[in-house]
């Protein structure tokens, strides 16, 4: 799954960042589960670009202006607010930046200062993350979006990464070139308010999906297996063997309580870890990690309204071999219930 989005997102990255001519920069949405491991795919794929952008350029803005100190920045990331407005979504991407905020700003002057710091600092890429927290039944939402689409005048990759972005309305308004199987968006209304836009060109996004694993036919299970064998090699217990999560029935088992979802994953590894550790039992089996549950429930900086929260298959741990499900009530015949109880009153 990975290797198709790394292939899109890390040559839309390069070829737009390579343009000279004044046109739309055409943007990626990337789409998925929660805990598909979205951002982190991103981050790393971005990160790859700007270690080559700077290399090529020895680390210099190569369209600062004379005498500017700017740090040369060709990525941004930025997390939606989880209610966005477009004077908060600038505000977020202005806070990236520590460029200072006039509370009393008004928002044409809020576009024109992130169109000045993405030019400035040479940034290339705009990720903003968390994009299906926009709820389109609410006019802010609308206006954020709208302004999110005006983003791409300035000469930026916008790229979107959010949970399930077909069925969360983002797209409503675009329609599906199945020439060039991109999705198409009409022109941005903030975007000619506020003199930002350069062309009349339509915008255009590439949708990908980064899916969860899946154990259908040979080739899924074969990168299943692969990838729990790179996890069993950077796992050190003491006790731990060759094949400790891919052989016997181990990758079936796993497959069934994260339901191959990457996050849930790491997250029943990490736990499983800690506990062959606390236990002394320095490896893991099915049976201690049938005592382990995965809680995602509290994960702080997520919002379970916008899907970043997933289902956990089978909800909870195991109970133990020979424990009921009903426990025995207490005997509450000794109980002293007070003076008032034994009055009478």
């Amino acid at each position: 799954m990975t290797k198709s989005v790394t292939k899109l997102l890390h040559g839309r990255i390069m070829t737009n960042a390579l343009k000279r001519k004044p046109t739309t920069r055409a943007g990626v949405m990337v789409t998925g589960g929660g805990y598909q491991g979205k951002t982190e795919t991103i981050c790393e794929i971005a990160a790859t670009f700007e270690d080559s952008w700077l290399e090529l350029h020895q680390h210099l803005n190569p369209d600062a202006v004379a005498g500017a100190r700017d740090l040369h920045i060709p990525v941004a990331y930025v997390q939606t607010p989880v209610t966005a407005k477009p004077k908060s979504t600038c505000k977020a991407i202005l806070n990236f930046y520590g460029a200072p905020l006039n509370p009393r700003i008004d928002l044409p002057d809020l576009i024109h200062q992130v169109a000045t710091s993405l030019h400035d600092h040479g940034t290339k890429a705009l990720i903003l993350d968390d994009i299906t927290r926009l709820r389109l039944h609410r006019a802010d939402d609308q206006d954020t979006l709208d302004l999110i689409r005006a983003f791409m005048s300035m000469h930026v990759t916008l790229i979107l990464v959010g949970v399930d972005i077909p069925g969360s309305g983002l797209l409503r308004e675009g329609r599906h070139d199945p020439r060039t199987r991109q999705v198409i968006f009409p022109p941005s209304r903030h975007a000619k308010a506020h003199s930002l836009e350069s062309t009349q060109t339509e915008r255009r996004f590439d949708l990908v999906e980064l899916d969860r694993f899946r154990y259908d036919t040979p080739a899924q299970m074969t990168a299943w297996i692969n990838h729990l064998t790179g996890i069993e090699g950077q796992l050190r217990l003491l006790k731990a063997s060759p094949g400790m999560l891919t052989d016997g029935h181990m990758p079936e088992y796993l497959l069934e309580r994260t339901n191959g979802v990457v996050g849930l994953l790491e997250r029943l590894a990490e736990d499983g870890c800690q506990e062959a550790i606390d236990s002394g039992t320095e490896c893991l089996t099915e049976a201690l990690l049938d005592g382990i549950a995965i809680a995602v429930d509290n994960a702080p900086g997520r919002d379970p309204s916008a899907g970043e929260i997933p289902d956990v298959p089978g909800g909870s741990a195991k109970k133990p071999a020979g424990s009921s499900e009903h426990k025995r009530p207490r005997n509450t015949v000794f109980d002293d219930h007070g003076p008032a109880a034994a009055t009478g009153t």
